[in-house]
């Protein structure tokens, strides 16, 4: 991916005869590898069905369906279980078809541990024979790295090994939306009006959502991974039984959503429109419509450093990305608590990452959260949230500089995404955790054929 050298011929596996999928043979420069330490998590398997019109309070679910007990609690106890990374990488695209892909050490430049990151390109080539729309990496440790294009093609990458695996010819349309919401699935939606689900193990192409009439814009994943929300050019917004692979309702919003994020906690989401967002409650009541003093880009939920109140991170066209505390009662506004500056020009992506920084002289180890952010001036930018002041010690505004900068002289950069750096665990951790991604794959197979196999869909997975 990043030096020339010897390549060799690589190919997705070909899968049933019986069913549409994608294969494109590639060209890989070889390079050498890294090991990145993996971590399981189970991503439903679906079948696909639409049913579009039905009444919102009669299908959305009052409460989202979790295993056992308050899924907050459960997601509170797997991020204080979850060994965050010490490096990380960023992943961008640009409309001049490059991808750049930056790695990120809390060393300085004598090699001695620091308290900010310090940038380093590990890559930088034409992914794409058109702009790159979309990225995204899998999570917790995860190896692989998706891009999106006009191109209509969704490329899959080996972050490891740093080379190309191929690509996905499934959609018919511009690549508008890519996720990974879970380390073994990744999904993907288009102009052409659908959204896939592949997976990751072997790239086949599990379910085609069909619902949308037009360009689906965005696609959001509740964090148990059972719900999925989509809006479209269709001015809809369409929940999704990932359960069962259904559409279990619809609703007009009379405008078009741009975006739609759940919040980290999963009991509310935003729904996005030029410069407007509306925050609803899991029971599709209206809590909040914020108006932004500009047209906005991208949002990201997040949560303060030290676990208190809900942030939400607005990038937009005033060149910064405003944190807005989503913990208000007030209907009309939400009170700003901190802007991230620095950019000159629109700030067109952001991403978050949670990291341990390392333990410097006299100092213990910490856990911060990173936001790295893409602008039309050709610059990427890497902050510290733990710089923003506790939220009961002050209500005042706080400006965050950024604590490291990489400039891609002049690339208008579309999109970014962040990774989880190098990180190395012994051999027996590793043998049981991908034992255990084989086993949760397996279980999901055996799920999705059976309900294909009963004919409970009517859209579903083109044969």
């Amino acid at each position: 991916m990043s030096k020339p050298g010897s390549s060799k011929t690589a190919r997705i596996s070909e899968p049933a005869a019986k069913r549409k999928r994608i294969v494109q043979d590639v060209t890989i420069p070889q390079d050498k590898s890294g090991t990145v330490g993996v971590q399981t998590t189970v991503f439903s398997g679906v079948t696909t069905s639409t049913r579009t019109g039905s009444p919102v309070d009669k299908d959305i679910p009052k409460e989202i369906p979790s295993k056992k007990g308050n899924q907050s609690a459960q997601n509170t106890a797997s991020i204080k279980k979850k060994r965050l990374p010490t490096s990380f990488k960023i992943i961008a695209g640009s409309y001049e078809k490059l991808l750049y892909g930056i790695d990120g050490t809390f060393v300085d430049a004598d090699g001695q541990p620091s308290s900010k990151p310090l940038l380093k390109p590990i890559f930088i080539f034409p992914a794409h024979v058109s702009c790159v729309k979309a990225v995204a990496a899998s999570p917790d440790g995860g190896k692989w790295l998706a891009t999106g294009s006009t191109d209509e093609i969704v490329k899959v990458w080996d972050l490891r090994r740093r080379k190309e695996i191929g690509g996905l010819i499934q959609h018919e349309g511009s690549i508008t939306h890519l996720s990974f919401p879970s380390r073994s699935h990744l999904l993907s939606a288009s102009e052409d009006g659908t959204i896939c689900i592949f997976r990751a193990r072997d790239w086949v192409l599990l379910r085609s959502l069909k619902g949308h009439k037009g360009r689906v814009n965005s696609v959001a994943v509740h964090p148990s991974g059972k719900v999925g929300l989509s809006v479209g050019k269709d001015r809809t917004l369409r929940m999704w039984d990932l359960m069962r692979g259904k559409g279990s309702a619809s609703t007009k919003l009379g405008k078009e959503g741009e975006i739609v994020r759940w919040s980290s906690t999963g009991h509310r989401f935003i729904v996005q429109t030029q410069s407007t967002i509306d925050v609803y409650s899991t029971e599709m009541s209206l809590l909040q419509t914020l108006t932004h003093p500009s047209r906005i880009h991208d949002a990201k939920f997040c949560r303060r450093v030290d676990g208190g109140e809900e942030l939400l991170l607005v990038a937009a066209e005033d060149k910064k990305v405003t944190i807005y505390s989503v913990d208000s009662d007030s209907d009309t506004s939400l009170p700003v608590v901190g802007e991230l500056v620095g950019h000159t020009n629109r700030v067109k992506s952001v991403d978050t990452l949670d990291i341990s920084s390392p333990c410097l002289t006299g100092q213990a180890e910490k856990s911060t959260t990173i936001v790295s952010t893409a602008s039309s001036d050709g610059k990427i930018h890497v902050y510290d949230l733990s710089e923003l002041s506790d939220g009961s010690a002050s209500t005042e505004k706080v400006e965050l500089h950024p604590v490291a900068e990489y400039d891609t002289k002049g690339t208008r950069l579309t999109c970014c995404t962040l990774a989880d750096g190098e990180a190395v665990d012994s051999p027996t951790a590793e043998k049981r955790k991908r034992d255990s991604d084989d086993e949760n794959d397996d279980g999901e197979d055996d799920v999705g054929d059976n309900e294909s196999e009963e004919g409970g869909s009517d859209g579903g997975v083109d044969e």
